[in-house]
Parts: C-alpha cells; sequence; structure tokens
C-alpha cells in the first residue's frame, strides 16, 4: 500500500490518478460488470481507452470548461466512466437519483443548468423528455442501452457508443485540446456536484473539489490499510456520496477493482459471487439480511434450528471478543470455531460476506442488536459518521474499538467541536466548497473559519473519546415535563425487529409519545403463510389483529428497554398505529436515501395524531398515493390505535 500511495503523491485529479492506473496497474482489473449472467471485466488499461474514447467523443460534441454533465442510472461502469471523462474535459458531473420522479429531476437539472445529460436506458431518457420543456440549457441527451430508443427523433440524442467512436475517429483532431483540459485541472478544481437528499427542503447542490475527494480517499484508505487488492460491490445510488468516494475516491486512490451486480434482483447473488473485501451498506439492508435469516430459521426444521440458535447464543457471548483481539477462554474458542464451521461460515457465505475484511453501516444509527448480531459471525462490520458536505468521513471506528452505542473517533484530520446546545461542528480536509447558487445556505452551515455545522447533537464520552450521536439536533426537544424528546432513539430499537420495516415517533412538547409503524411485508407475509391466514393487500394483513398483537408485543418490550435509560426514559410509547400505506419517497414521505421527512409525514397524517393524542379507539383516513406509472391515486382506511404497556420509570430509580 505504500508503493501505490507513494506514487499518487502529487495527483491532483482523478484523471491523473486513472492515468497513473493505467500505467502502473495496466493488466489489473479495474470493473467487472455482470450481463446476461456473465462477468465482463476492464481493465485499467481498458478502462483508461474507454475514458478517453467518451471523453474525446464529448469535446466533439461541444462540451465546454466548466459545463454540467448529469448523470442518470444505475451503477455501470459506463456510468462510471462518464463522470471521470467529464472530469477529464473540465466539466462537472452531477449524478442523479435513478428512481428519482421526472419533476424531481427536473429541479435539479434546471438548478445546475444542465447541458448534456447521460442516461442508462430508455426509462431514463423518457423521464428527461417528458420535462425538456422546463430544461432552458440542455442540448443533448447520451443514452447507453439502445432497446427502444430507434424511433426517437436523434437531434439531440446520441448512443453513447456512437459518441466514443465518434470521439476515437476524431482523437488526431481532439487529443491535443483533451490533454491541455486535463493538465489544467488543479485540486482547487469542481470534481463533482452531488445533491442533498432534501430531507427539510429542496435538495441543496454539494461542491466537491479534488482536494475532497483526493485528501479523503486517501486519509480513509491508510485508517482502513486498504490496498489495490481489495474487491467491492457498487450497488447504492451513484448520486449518493458514500458511493461516490468508494466507488471513485477510494478506488481510483488505491486502484481496486469495481464490481457492478446485473441489476437490484440480482445483487443478493451477485454479492456472494463477488465475495467483496470492502463493503458498505446502510442499516436497511443489514436489516433485511438478518431478516431474511430469521425467516429462513423459522421455516427449517427443530433440530437445526435449535443448532443455530444455540451456537448463535455463543457467539453473541464470544463472537465479538475474538474479533477484537480480546482474552477469550481455550473451550469457548473452540466451541466458536465448531460453530464457525457448521453455521457462522456456511451462513457468511450465504449473505455474500464471508471475505469481508473491512465492513461499514452509515446514513442512521443501527440497531445494537443487529450490529453485534454482524460482529458475532466475525464480520468486521463497523460504523462511521460522515455527511456529504464532508465528503462522507467526519467519524470512522477503529479496528479493536467497535461499539454499537458510538460512532468512533475522529476520522484522520478532521476536527470536532461540540456547542453548548449540543450540536455537532467539523471541519477536515473534505469540508465542501458550498452549496451550489446558495450563498445563505453556504454562510449559515460553514463559518468563516471553515467549521461545518452539521444538525446532529451529540457529545463525546470522557473515558473513550468516541462521539455519540443522540439525534438530529432539530428533531431532539423536550417533553412537556421536561425530559428529552429523542425519537431515533426509540425507532432503531423497534426497528430491530423483523416485522417492523420503519417507525416515526411524536411527542415533541406533549406529555406522552405515539408512534407510527409500517411493517415488513416480506416477514410478516411469510408468517401469514405459515399460519394460513389469508390477506389480499399490504393495508388487510397490517391491520391484521394479531399483527396488531405482535406488534404491540414488540412496542411493550422497547418500552421495557427505554425505561432504563433515565435521559430518554420519557420517550415511552403510549399508543401507536399501524399504517395502511408504506412510508415512500415517492409520496415525499422519505428521501431517496429512505430518511423520513418527519414535518411532511406529521402533517400529512396529522388526523391520526389527533386521534391518538384524543383518545380515540379507531380513526378513518383517506390517503393519496403515486402509483409506479407516476399516477395519482387515493386509498381509504380505518385504523386500529393500540394502546401500549407502558413500563413504571421508577424501577430504574430504585435500582440506583
Amino acid at each position: 500500500m505504500a508503493q501505490t500511495q507513494s506514487s499518487a503523491e502529487g495527483m491532483k485529479s482523478l484523471p491523473a490518478l486513472l492515468e497513473r492506473n493505467a500505467t502502473e496497474f495496466a493488466d489489473a482489473p479495474a470493473y467487472r460488470e455482470k450481463e446476461f449472467g456473465i462477468w465482463q471485466s476492464w481493465s485499467w488499461a481498458e478502462t483508461a481507452e474507454q475514458i478517453e474514447a467518451l471523453a474525446l467523443g464529448l469535446i466533439n460534441l461541444g462540451v465546454n470548461e466548466g459545463d454540467f454533465i448529469a448523470i442518470i442510472g444505475r451503477n455501470r461502469p459506463y456510468m462510471y466512466w462518464s463522470m471521470v471523462a467529464a472530469q477529464s474535459v473540465g466539466a462537472i458531473p452531477v449524478p442523479l437519483y435513478q428512481d428519482s420522479g421526472a419533476e424531481e429531476m427536473a429541479y435539479v437539472l434546471g438548478h445546475c443548468g444542465a447541458r448534456f445529460i447521460v442516461v442508462a436506458d430508455q426509462e431514463q431518457a423518457d423521464k428527461v423528455i417528458q420535462v425538456q420543456d422546463q430544461l432552458h440549457q440542455f442540448e443533448h441527451l447520451i443514452y447507453l442501452d439502445p432497446r427502444g430508443m430507434r424511433k426517437y427523433d436523434h437531434h439531440q440524442l446520441h448512443q453513447y457508443s456512437h459518441v466514443q467512436d465518434q470521439g476515437r475517429a476524431a482523437r488526431d483532431e481532439w487529443i491535443t485540446d483533451l490533454k491541455a483540459r486535463r493538465e489544467k485541472l488543479t485540486y482547487d478544481s469542481t470534481c463533482v456536484m452531488l445533491y442533498t437528499s432534501g430531507t427539510t427542503g429542496k435538495p441543496k447542490g454539494v461542491v466537491l473539489s479534488n482536494r475532497n475527494v483526493i485528501e479523503t480517499a486517501r486519509n480513509s484508505a491508510e485508517f482502513d490499510k486498504l490496498t489495490r487488492n481489495e474487491d467491492i460491490l457498487s450497488y447504492l445510488p451513484m448520486a449518493w456520496v458514500g458511493d461516490f468516494i468508494f466507488s471513485i475516491g477510494q478506488a481510483y486512490w488505491c486502484g481496486f477493482c469495481v464490481n457492478c451486480p446485473e441489476s437490484a434482483d440480482t445483487m443478493i447473488t451477485d454479492l456472494r459471487e463477488i465475495g467483496p473485501s470492502y463493503y458498505f451498506a446502510p442499516p436497511r439492508v443489514f436489516e433485511t439480511q438478518l431478516t431474511t435469516v430469521m425467516i429462513r430459521m423459522e421455516d427449517a426444521g427443530s433440530l437445526k434450528k435449535r443448532m443455530f440458535d444455540r451456537a448463535m447464543a455463543h457467539a453473541k457471548k464470544v463472537g465479538g471478543k475474538i474479533l477484537d483481539g480480546e482474552p477469550v477462554g481455550f473451550m469457548d474458542r473452540l466451541k466458536y470455531r465448531i460453530g464457525d464451521m457448521l453455521v457462522y461460515g456456511p451462513l457468511k457465505d450465504t449473505l455474500g460476506l464471508g471475505n469481508v475484511r473491512v465492513g461499514y453501516t452509515a446514513g442512521e444509527a443501527i440497531g445494537p442488536e443487529i450490529f453485534d448480531f454482524y460482529r458475532s459471525l466475525g464480520i468486521n462490520l463497523k460504523q462511521l459518521y460522515g455527511q456529504t458536505e464532508a465528503t462522507v468521513f467526519i467519524t470512522a471506528q477503529p479496528d479493536g474499538q467497535v461499539r454499537a452505542d458510538t460512532v468512533g473517533v475522529p476520522s484522520p484530520n478532521v476536527e470536532i467541536k461540540i456547542a453548548d446546545n449540543g450540536e455537532i461542528f467539523y471541519r477536515s480536509p473534505g469540508t465542501f466548497v458550498e452549496y451550489y447558487k446558495n450563498p445563505e445556505s453556504t454562510a449559515s452551515t460553514k463559518d468563516a473559519e471553515g467549521w461545518v455545522a452539521t444538525g446532529d447533537a451529540g457529545f463525546f464520552e470522557p473515558d473513550s473519546g468516541h462521539l455519540r450521536i443522540i439525534d438530529r439536533a432539530k428533531d431532539v426537544g423536550k417533553m412537556a415535563d421536561g425530559s428529552l424528546f429523542a425519537p431515533k432513539y426509540v425507532e432503531n430499537k423497534l426497528k430491530f425487529y423483523p416485522d417492523i420495516l420503519e417507525a416515526v415517533l411524536f411527542g415533541n412538547g406533549k406529555d406522552r409519545c405515539v408512534a407510527f409503524i409500517n411493517i415488513d411485508l416480506s416477514a410478516v407475509g411469510n408468517w401469514a403463510e405459515r399460519n394460513n391466514i389469508a390477506y389480499a393487500s399490504y393495508q388487510e394483513l397490517a391491520g391484521h389483529p394479531k399483527v396488531l398483537e405482535s406488534i404491540k408485543s414488540h412496542v411493550t418490550a422497547v418500552n421495557a428497554s427505554v425505561a432504563e435509560d433515565e435521559m430518554l426514559s420519557g420517550c415511552q410509547i403510549h399508543r401507536f398505529v399501524v399504517l395502511h400505506k408504506e412510508l415512500d419517497a415517492d409520496d415525499g414521505e422519505m428521501t431517496r436515501t429512505r430518511k423520513v421527512r418527519r414535518v411532511i409525514v406529521a402533517d400529512k397524517f396529522s388526523d391520526i395524531v389527533d386521534a391518538m393524542y384524543g383518545g380515540d379507539a379507531q380513526v378513518s383516513t383517506v390517503t393519496e398515493v403515486t402509483y409506479e406509472d407516476g399516477r395519482k391515486g387515493s386509498i381509504s382506511a380505518t385504523l386500529q390505535i393500540v394502546d401500549a404497556e407502558v413500563a413504571p420509570i421508577r424501577q430504574k430509580i430504585a435500582a440506583e
């Protein structure tokens, strides 16, 4: 690794790192993609040729330095290449979430003024064409997959491979210009613009420089001892800063291979085949994988189930200690090794995590029980805390210092301070340049000394120096009696249960807390099938008496756990409703990164909240929904409001 890093010193742009990789690691795999069930592979030398051809084609099309090039599609080598090709010609790539609706895309495309748009297929092309009348600076659309595109008007449309072919044909004409544009790139040149998820308002364009991306990639790679021998699976949205830093920043710094799955449906199969050594997933992915495991074990025979339960009980006792290098007795180690051969190893291979040397989760807090489950298997899963504005990394957990209730220590070269109100501030080489066309938000977020307000509340533990996140600062409040209200703390405890997909807690300024709950259709549907319970829809299953009783038992258990925390014991749930629909980004209730938009949810379902606080036993409601094809409709439901069992707080006081 030292050799790789030293040879990259002085590289001030990603195209410069690409040139280094194409020279030093020419034949090593840079990208793989599964297509039609077969893995295709490109070396670093082949990757450099593909990117150069596209860059020349972009110049030939009229791309100027400083232009914005939007990129829309799933994770494919070609889409990653388009970002680096854009950088090579002095343009600025702007990846968008591929599942965004046309109007959402119109805002981002119009805000950045994209002249050129690269899309994956006909679906994404149709969205752009639908709103092109609103895009006054839009000139050319480049599409990757030609299927369905033959009869379109091609005055503004160009096939990706044709642009490359034209670039190759015009190489002698434009290669001098391309080299000149590359050589102009400095640490202060814009590397990428990524839009925030827009939890509280319109998305903001976060401008990140080459310095932000390369320094962060170097520091984080050194922290986790990443080498060019890593394999990663790139499946998370390309518009998300985490995918950009892992799949481009770190990949180009270290020179490791980026593997792209065939589709979202084959992701788990592809994960098993690749067996990544470096892996990132948000908590929801780990929760879903654990739910799948638990469902399979419920369907297993009694002997297999008993062996699994006994092995996991032992893993929970010693697995994390063994992973952290703590002393464990000989017999316990022997039992764990046997468990690894019979249970843990096969289970890790089934999950596709058997080769993981460094694993991360971030985005929101992960349930301690979920976190401990994976670490007990011997998977080095850690937490990091970051933001788009930080180029991801603010804190991370060093090996051997991993805990479920903290997010680690400041990442290399990151400074952190805690304000009097508990809000976390940081500054680092990854600190963003600005919010595009938004000097007011830039000034309110980043001060003159470079300190950035995260909007999160937390504190450093005095003994360990690890940072603990309480909640979003704007979400932390007070109950009517003055006790602390921190909804995420309770919601994460609820989401540990496989049959609970999402939870939203209310109670700020109130005398008690109430909650919305979404069931996990996969887990609850499997339970219904095993118990011969017929249902025709999500709504019908969510309102089934046995489902409500099961959720009530989970809420009771969570209340008992919350009651043990003196600081947050006032956040117990007094009443709850299992919602008749899943919270959905298409309906504006969540962001594209699956974060709940609390204000919108509270306003949209205010009648249900009022009924819970009003003491009603049930509530009838009508909710507007968006179908997959973009049409609007509505669903009506009568929801049961369930009273939960609240644990007495005095038990905690008595124990002291």
